[in-house]
Order: C-alpha cells, then structure tokens, then sequence
C-alpha cells in the first residue's frame, strides 16, 4: 500500500524522536519515498544526518540552508506530498498546527499541505490527560487530521501510562491500513457494551446470565480495525483485548455499566449496547455470606436503569444509537417494539430458537431492523463475520 507513496515526516522536540529513525527505516522498507522535515528543537534528540541517511535525502530544518544556498519552499513540499506524517508530534506542535501558528519550517510545511495529515502524539501523560491538549487534538481531527494514538508505557519521566509514541511498526501498519477500502471510521470514537451485569446477592452470590461477551469483543475489534477509537464497556468475561484502538473499561453491575456509558456516551459518535444487562437486582445486597436454612429464601428485587432508554433519551441527532434483542417468542414485535421505546436507529435480532445463536456459542443468526422498519435477515455465520455485517451497518448510516 505504501510502495510509490511520497511522506513527509515531520519530526518534533520529543524524547521519542529517535524513533524516528526505525520510522523512517520502515517506511522505506516498504517503498515509500520519505523526505523529512524537523523542527529546530528536534535536532537536539537526534541528529539530521542520521535521518538523512537513512532517508537519502537532505533533512531540511530552516526555510533557508546557508550551506547549500538552497530555499526550502513549504508550498512546494505541500504539494509534493501524498500524505504528511507528524512522528513524534509534541504538545508544542500539536497547539500550533491546531491554532494556525507558524513559526518554523514544520508548521509552515502543514499549512501548505494538500494531502491527508497524520499525527502521533508523544509526551507525558499529564500533558497528554491536559484538556488544552485535548482540546487542541479535537481541533486537529476536526479539520479532518487523523491521530494514531499514542500507546501506554514507561515514560521518559518514569511515570507509567498513555503519552508513549506509538511503535513505528504500528504506525507503518496504521498507514497502510489507512489506505484500504475498508479503514472508513478514522477519527470517530464509538462506545460498545458487552458480556453480561452480576447483581450481587452477598459476597459469593449473584443474579446474572450466560452472556459470554464475545460478540460485543467481535464488534469492538471490527470497528477498531476500520480505525474507529473504540471504547469498550464489558461486564465480567473471560474475552480479551487485542487491538490497541480499544479502550476497555470494566464493570460488574448494571449501575457500574450505566456510569461508564453516560461518562463516555456524549463524546462518542456511535453506540453499540450488545450487552446483556440485568433487568433486575436485589433490593439489598446481604454483606455476609447467608447461611444455608431450613426455611426458604426470598430475595426481593428492583428494576435497574434502562441504560438503553436512559442512552436514547440523550441521543443527539447526529449519533447512531445500536441495541439488541435477544427474544424466545413474538421475537420481531418485541424487537421492534424495543427499538420504538428506546429511540434506536437499528436493533439487531437474535433468537434463542435458532440453532447456533445466543450466549456462548462462536457463531450467530441475527436480522437487523432499522428506525424505517427496513429488515435484513442473515445466515448463521461466525460472530467475527456477524460482527463485520453489524458494523458495515453502522458505517452505512455513520457515513450518510
């Protein structure tokens, strides 16, 4: 995907600038023609003549170079470009280019550039956590900027957490993914919910069900690899992670799982809510174990919080609102009638009665309804591919 393709990579003041060197390494490796462009301040961390060896072109830094008398015009290298790679892009940069200051080579190159701009942020994590640098993030992806977002680790500092640069090897994947038909959510942030709510009875017990949580893992990992940053809110499972595009958030109880939605639902631009939540818990969760007695037990119970309904009631016109149906009988007048209530763009039916489809199995056989009560019926497939029709959906009406 990268063979022919013309980058600049602009490169700032960060510890993480020696990467820059793999990177550039890397890109070439995979056919890219690489012409690198520095800030003043990044040369402190590496030298040019390291990235202008391995790049086989001059590293230019100032918009004129008194060695060679040569002017390094910046609207030219904008034009040049077929994409522009700002690795690593520091705090400083990033609140230039997202306010339009320009003040060096770099920022005057952006400015001028034609084609898609890629970021990846390197810092410590309280400058990264920091809402001006948050704010200055959103700003970049609003003029359509994609961020590669930075990974969690051991930073320069000795602190531990996000602000690391990420891997030239991701970053080099990232791009050429980027490139594909199918890398079609860049920049969007989309909330998913899986596996099931425990409702505790005491310490040992519970009332929850036999959601095993893959299906919202399949959707999650599909949405990450079409380059959506995903947040994922799963109850207790046995499923994992595999994509650094997720963020996951752990839960037990539905109340834990309405938190995290509220706390995340306003800034994402879709949701998928597969998760099977509890429709009731224990009006009082006993704080010893209760001991086994002759007499029977009775537990009374309470309604927890639709967090669907909740979720559709705060619905703004230009997010996608997803649910589930998991139905015994009437499985498309309750599906329906679930997705009128709850104010859902699609539902996605499933039923129990369908061989293959339901909790713990690898496979499913949905049908999805949408909000013009349009109905696509698919075949029993894996839940990877279930997945990929779900989130094709998604796309069609994220995209409109």
């Amino acid at each position: 995907m990268l063979e022919g393709k013309k980058i600049l990579l602009g490169v700032c003041g960060s510890i993480a600038a020696y990467k820059s060197a793999t990177l550039v390494r890397d890109l070439i490796k995979a056919g890219a023609e690489v012409q690198v462009v520095m800030t003043n301040s990044a040369t402190d961390f590496i030298t040019p003549l390291t990235l202008s060896t391995l790049s086989k072109k001059p590293v230019l830094v100032n918009y004129f170079a008194p060695e060679t008398g040569v002017w390094n015009n910046h609207v030219e290298l904008g034009l040049w470009a077929d994409m522009m790679l700002i690795a690593p892009a520091s705090a400083d940069t990033i609140a230039k280019i997202a306010n339009g200051q320009c003040d060096n080579l770099l920022t005057a190159v952006y400015l001028s550039a034609k084609c898609p701009v890629y970021f990846a942020p390197a810092m410590d994590l309280d400058m990264w956590a920091h809402p001006a640098t948050q704010d200055n993030v959103t700003r970049l992806q609003s003029f359509g900027n994609i961020m590669i977002a930075p990974e969690s680790g051991e930073l320069a500092s000795g602190l531990h957490g996000a602000g690391r640069m990420a891997e030239p090897e991701h970053i080099v994947d990232f791009l050429t993914a980027s490139l594909s038909k199918k890398f079609l959510l860049v920049n969007q942030s989309i909330l998913v919910t899986a596996g099931p709510t425990y409702e505790a009875i005491d310490p040992v017990r519970f009332i929850g069900n036999h959601s095993s949580g893959k299906m919202g893992f399949a959707i999650a990992n599909e949405l990450a690899e079409m380059g959506a940053n995903v947040t994922l809110v799963s109850g207790p499972t046995s499923q994992v992670i595999h994509h650094r595009n997720i963020k996951r958030i752990d839960v037990t109880s539905a109340q834990e799982m309405l938190d995290a939605c509220l706390k995340h639902f306003k800034t994402a631009k879709a949701c998928v809510m597969s998760a099977a939540v509890a429709d009731y818990t224990p009006v009082y969760a006993e704080p010893q174990k209760i001991k086994k007695q002759d007499a029977n037990l009775h537990i009374e119970l309470k309604k927890t919080v639709d967090i669907l309904k909740t979720l559709g009631s705060q619905k703004r016109p230009d997010q996608i609102l997803a649910g589930f149906a998991l139905e015994t009988e009437h499985e498309e007048e309750y599906a329906i009638g679930k997705l009128n209530k709850k104010n859902l763009d699609f539902i996605v039916l499933n039923s129990l009665n369908d061989s293959g489809a339901g909790f713990k199995t690898d496979t499913n056989k949905i049908t999805i309804i949408d909000n013009k009560l349009n109905k696509t019926t698919y075949s029993l497939k894996s839940k990877t591919q279930v997945a990929q029709d779900i989130c094709a959906k998604l796309t069609e009406l994220i995209l409109a």
